[in-house]
């Protein structure tokens, strides 16, 4: 059965697309989570619905204006953060509310609301295109890229912020790249995972990994490792049984986390 649905192209694209995709999520839900800002993604996900509906109700394509939303939101949250002096899961807990009240205002104006907002938020990889395909590599390659350029520095920022700042490091401008790119993931992931479970992505395979690494260097490798075979495997069971597979891949992060949590009481940490 399995090797009968690798031989269809589209069952093919899921499984990369997936796999870039989680790959990706995984290695900036790291970051996101050790500096404490693991709802971020969850956050976005509510202002990039508002941005989709409002693209479906002024009939333009959906992508390029979920984009601006999340990116928009996403500094926001950080300025925010930073002059009103809010944790940032406060911030992050406002925004994605008055986004998700505006997206509810918003697709009930929108006349195509039942077929095309849903599309989004529960999304479909199994109908993934050659496009959407090419945006999680990319996605992927960006996201590798930046982790090689600014390794150390976002080291640094994750781990001892203040020394950060006073050795000079442009913390500002990290904090904006790795906002900007779990933007990103959301808007690329919302047609392949649906915005209601991409953000998982960007946190179970990473939570996952951080139970069991014993170093930072292995704990990205690990939350990698993870994601990409929660794709694979969600995509393989959806694939056999009928399934909506954003729900599968899900289920199988928190099968991992579940046994990389029993791992660690094990061990007795």
């Amino acid at each position: 059965m399995i090797f009968e649905l690798l031989q269809y192209d589209f069952f093919k694209r899921a499984i990369l697309a997936g796999g870039f995709l989680a790959w990706a999520a995984s290695i900036l839900g790291i970051f996101l989570i050790l500096r404490k800002d693991a709802m971020m993604g969850h956050g976005l996900t509510h202002i990039a619905f508002a941005g989709v509906a409002l693209a479906l109700l002024l009939n333009v394509l959906p992508f390029p204006v979920a984009l601006i939303f999340s990116a928009l939101a996403a500094f926001l949250i950080l300025k925010v953060r930073e002059k009103v002096g809010l944790y940032g899961d406060t911030a992050v807990a406002i925004l994605s509310n008055l986004g998700l009240a505006a997206g509810i205002c918003l697709a009930t104006l929108a006349k195509n609301f039942n077929v095309s907002l849903l599309s989004f938020l529960f999304g479909n990889i199994l109908a993934v295109s050659p496009v959407e395909l090419y945006f999680s590599i990319a996605l992927a390659l960006v996201v590798i890229a930046s982790l090689l350029l600014f390794y150390h520095e976002l080291l640094y920022i994750t781990f001892d912020e203040e020394s950060a700042k006073a050795a000079g490091l442009p913390v500002a401008r990290l904090d904006a790249l790795l906002a900007l790119l779990t933007a990103i993931t959301v808007v690329v992931g919302m047609k392949i995972m649906g915005l209601l479970l991409v953000s998982a992505l960007l946190v179970i395979p990473s939570a996952a990994a951080l139970q069991v690494a014993n170093n930072f260097r292995l704990c990205l490798g690990l939350a990698s490792f993870f994601g990409i075979v929660s794709a694979f495997l969600g995509i393989i069971l959806a694939g056999i049984l009928n399934l909506p597979a954003s729900g599968t891949i899900v289920l199988f992060s928190g099968l991992i986390f579940g046994l990389s949590f029993l791992w660690r009481i094990i061990k007795g940490e």
